[in-house]
């Protein structure tokens, strides 16, 4: 599995389907309804609903492109498992100096969300934890300085 690829889960990409699906269907069609709206109140150079509408419009389309981007350049991996730390890992790592134990899911950057304890695989920290395996020490450099932890478990 190569580090710098573009992952998503199987659920993100449910997710996103979904996701596409409603922006393709339900709000497509309500932003074309609403502009018809807004076309109909008379002069469009100073008819203010039709050019936030017409804003709307370019929001949606940047989005669905994005959505569909990521649905064609991403690979789809499934939970990680094995010894070594890759997308889909659950890791367990222990801060220099600290007794706490925390655990992270390794995800694609669609995904990454620390309230979550998922760490991206081309974060700072996601990047020293890749390829690894459980017992190594990893260091990465933080705005605060060099941070070290103890890799306790991988699965």
């Amino acid at each position: 599995m190569k580090q710098a690829a573009d992952y998503i889960t199987e659920e993100k990409r449910k997710m996103l389907l979904t996701e596409l699906a409603d922006l393709k269907g339900p709000q497509r069609k309500e932003i074309l309804k609403s502009l018809e709206y807004a076309k109909s109140l008379g002069d469009l150079a100073e008819n203010a609903e039709y050019h936030q509408i017409r804003e709307d419009q370019g929001n949606l389309e940047a989005r669905i492109a994005k959505v569909e981007q990521i649905l064609k350049s991403s690979q789809v991996v499934s939970g990680g498992g094995g010894e070594v730390i890759e997308v889909g890992s659950n890791v367990v790592v222990q801060k220099e100096g600290n007794k706490e134990k925390i655990s992270y899911i390794i995800v694609g950057s669609e995904e990454a969300n620390m309230a979550e304890g998922k760490i991206s695989n081309r974060s700072p920290f996601g990047e020293a934890l890749f390829g690894k395996k459980k017992g190594q020490n990893v260091s990465f450099k933080t705005p605060g300085g060099v941070v070290n932890y103890k890799i306790i478990n991988v699965s």
